[in-house]
């Protein structure tokens, strides 16, 4: 038997991340109670009852998603891609994954393949507004923050830019800050106000335009630009949708419920085909205090103070105060990147959980779909589906139409049934008899927003409700409950939807649910990747068929998984988080928390052809940091760089890194570009 990879100490904050990370990324949610307690069914209790699909599945050797003439959806593989050799030499991989993979290592750098170049892009705190001034550690203000890129960039997008040759606008989440390593001297217990300020600054989204170098795959930032934009915790947003206006999100400070001060804990996001962003605001929960509802427990909000105390200085993070604060956070926030004037809108009909992301899909009738993950364990994955059309153009009056697409819909949740008989299903991650995981689900209407009010699907609750306290109706639906549903990304080639299940290793833990064919292994820190194809390839169908595509971990582990490729020629990959596609159709994995012993890296798999399921890692980040935020063009990869250095025991005075400036140097979360040395095409 070949040795297993050596792994991590046992973790209690799941996967390899630290405990620093947990602090004050999501307030040290695996210490905590499993928000979601609800009773309702999980796949395990469904399967005995569940028709057999494998007659569907197996319809046919070699097939697309949707048959020529309609019908139920199959998973089989997709037709070969052409192989194209190197130029004067053999293919050595799927095209676009033809470099050679980055070892697993613990480097204090960002470590690409042999024939790559890099270079920083942004960093925390360098100006992008007219007037702000340069970055300096030691002489940080909250006026000069406002107007610097934010900290701890996640989701990115790059959009193009009319007029203005080899320039793109870059936008970039910022999803949380660490005043530990920000502050000399931080007093947890005690914040100063301009500690505190700076840090509502730090927080948000940052818009910067940014030029092409033509030789090379090197961006610059260019500062003071007219759409260059800071949001952040004290800019006003617009609640939309079904519950703006609602009591439930009224406060002393808005009794119209309609005008939102900050955006927190933006995660990854998604971009429009209409040319918007979508920002997911994830864990929210951890900055607010004193909660005290059955609500506020199901969304993991706290009893007592917050991390950060940022309740001593404004009474909307004190919910004895203000009990409806937090439920104005916890929604996808739409920005026109295009528009500096504009005011960003938090789309509340896509209901309100921890969202990660947030990534649009158009019906054959250009009506918008929107996949969305809950980041917790336990919790679900949704989708949206637009009842409005997009109009195609750049008019003035098709912006102002599809800025409307997101208001009116219906939000389901997913429900998924395995296909192999529960005794099959042990929790080891021993593949059925048939060998795969994989079967069928449904999609569950929650309620449906539309021009003239709402209507809820969910017995007991009224339709602001559902949209308010998203997570409840999904257990009252009997929603499927995962292991951390991360990013949703559907594939522009083929139509089939990729979740990153990052871990879960309460799975089948105490009182906890146990595994279940989609979430098949218990004390799950690996995590898996699962792929699934709506029927007749329509969006907004009511049933899919899936299979997980990847079970992550050690290859030499007979748990794991690569879509059936050979586990001997794959790079080892733990803990998939961000997700993306390059232009020929291969998926891009970002981890957070490898627990293999590894730093975090970037990833690219085949999903198609003779080499599906081939897995090579493309870049690992510094020692502390997470990756997040991939975009894979034709010349360019770009990677967020997050938290460098979150290492416990780390601080300003004692560094655990030196990246991304050298001894001596503050760390800093940065975006990085990654491009060929030789000015052709990544991976071909």
């Amino acid at each position: 038997m070949r040795k297993l990879l050596p792994l991590l100490s046992s973790n209690p904050h799941g996967g390899g991340r630290s405990a620093l990370t947990c602090r004050f990324r999501c307030g040290d949610a695996c210490f905590h109670e499993v928000p979601n307690t609800s009773d309702n069914e999980y796949v395990g209790d469904v399967i005995a009852g569940a028709l057999s699909r494998r007659s569907v599945m197996r319809a046919a050797a070699v097939v697309t998603v949707a048959s020529a003439v309609g019908g139920a959806a199959v998973l089989g593989d997709a037709p070969a891609a052409e192989a194209r050799p190197y130029p004067g030499g053999k293919a050595d991989g799927a095209r676009g994954l033809r470099f050679a993979p980055v070892a697993p290592n613990t480097a204090d750098q960002v470590t690409v393949p042999a024939g790559y170049a890099q270079d920083v892009v942004i960093r925390w705190g360098e100006p992008i507004l007219r007037g702000a001034p340069a970055f300096d550690a030691d002489k940080q203000t909250a006026k000069a923050q406002a107007g610097q890129f934010g900290y701890n960039n996640d989701f990115l997008s790059l959009l193009p830019l009319r007029g203005e040759p080899g320039r793109q606008v870059l936008v970039a989440n910022h999803e949380y800050t660490d005043e530990v390593l920000m502050f000399r001297g931080y007093d947890a217990e005690n914040p100063t106000r301009e500690q505190v300020e700076i840090a509502w600054a730090a927080h948000g989204l940052s818009v910067v335009v940014v030029q092409e170098e033509h030789r090379s795959g090197r961006l610059t930032p260019v500062t003071r630009h007219p759409l260059n934009r800071r949001l952040h915790t004290t800019s006003e947003f617009e609640l939309t949708g079904p519950a703006a206006g609602s009591d439930l999100v009224r406060t002393s400070a808005d009794p119209e419920g309609r005008t939102v001060l900050g955006t927190l804990n933006n995660c990854a996001g998604g971009t429009t085909p209409w040319g918007t962003t979508l920002h997911g605001e994830e864990n929210f929960n951890q900055y607010f205090a004193y909660g005290s509802s059955a609500t506020d427990k199901r969304y993991g909000i706290g009893t007592g103070a917050s991390e950060r105390k940022w309740e001593r200085f404004d009474k909307r993070f004190d919910l004895r105060q203000e009990p409806n604060e937090a439920h104005r956070q916890g929604w996808v926030v739409e920005l026109d990147p295009y528009d500096p004037d504009s005011t960003p809108r938090k789309r509340t009909a896509l209901g309100r959980f921890k969202h990660e992301a947030a990534q649009p899909r158009l019906t054959a009738d250009d009506r918008p779909v929107v996949y969305m993950g809950d980041d917790e364990r336990f919790d679900y994955f949704y989708k949206f589906v637009s009842s409005k059309r997009m109009v195609k153009g750049s008019s003035r009056k098709a912006r102002e139409h599809n800025l409307t697409l997101l208001d009116e819909g219906t939000l389901y949740v997913a429900k998924l049934t395995g296909d192999s008989p529960a005794a099959e299903i042990d929790g080891s991650g021993r593949r059925p008899v048939d060998g795969e995981f994989d079967g069928s689900g449904v999609w569950i209407p929650l309620a449906t927003a539309g021009p003239d009010g709402a209507v809820s699907h969910v017995p007991g609750m009224t339709a602001e409700e559902v949209f308010v306290f998203t997570r409840l109706a999904g257990d009252k639906v009997g929603a499927t409950k995962m292991d951390r549903p991360e990013d949703v990304e559907p594939s522009p080639r083929t139509g089939r939807v990729y979740v990153a299940l990052t871990n879960n290793s309460n799975r089948g833990k105490g009182t906890n649910p146990g595994a279940d064919e989609a979430n098949p292994r218990n004390l799950n820190k690996h995590g898996q990747v699962l792929e699934l194809a709506e029927h007749w390839d329509d969006p907004a169908s009511d049933g899919f068929a899936w299979r997980l595509f990847l079970v992550a971990g050690d290859p030499n582990d007979p748990a794991t998984y690569y879509a059936g490729y050979p586990k001997e020629k794959v790079s080892p990959i733990s803990c998939p988080d961000n997700i993306a596609f390059d232009p020929h159709g291969n998926l891009w994995l970002s981890t957070d928390g490898n627990a293999l012993g590894s730093h975090d890296g970037l990833f690219g798999v085949a999903t198609h052809g003779e080499r599906r399921g081939e897995l090579k890692q493309f870049l690992t980040v510094p020692k502390g940091a997470e990756t997040c935020g991939p975009i894979i063009q034709d010349r360019r990869v770009l990677v967020a760089v997050q938290h460098p250095g979150e290492v416990d025991g780390a601080s300003v005075e004692k560094p655990a890194s030196v990246w991304p400036d050298g001894p001596g140097r503050i760390v800093r979360p940065a975006v990085v570009a990654v491009w060929r040395k030789d000015g052709r095409d990544i991976g071909v």
